[in-house]
């Protein structure tokens, strides 16, 4: 089973509350603007600011 890219619809930032994007690639979801990346760990989103990643000032996704 992969991940199901329809809940991008209902998922938001837990932080700004802002819009997710997927990265397949690395299997996580992205917050553009807090540059804070969400792992993806078997096929569920860990929405936890402090399990997050913090991305690079010059990421651009």
């Amino acid at each position: 089973m992969a991940f199901d890219t329809k809940l991008m619809e209902i998922l938001a930032c837990p932080v700004c509350k802002g819009k997710l994007d997927y990265n397949k690639a690395e299997q996580e979801l992205v917050c553009k603007f807090d540059k804070l990346a969400y792992a993806i760990d078997k096929d569920i989103p860990v929405l936890l600011e402090s399990e997050a990643r913090q991305l690079d000032a010059e990421y651009k996704g």
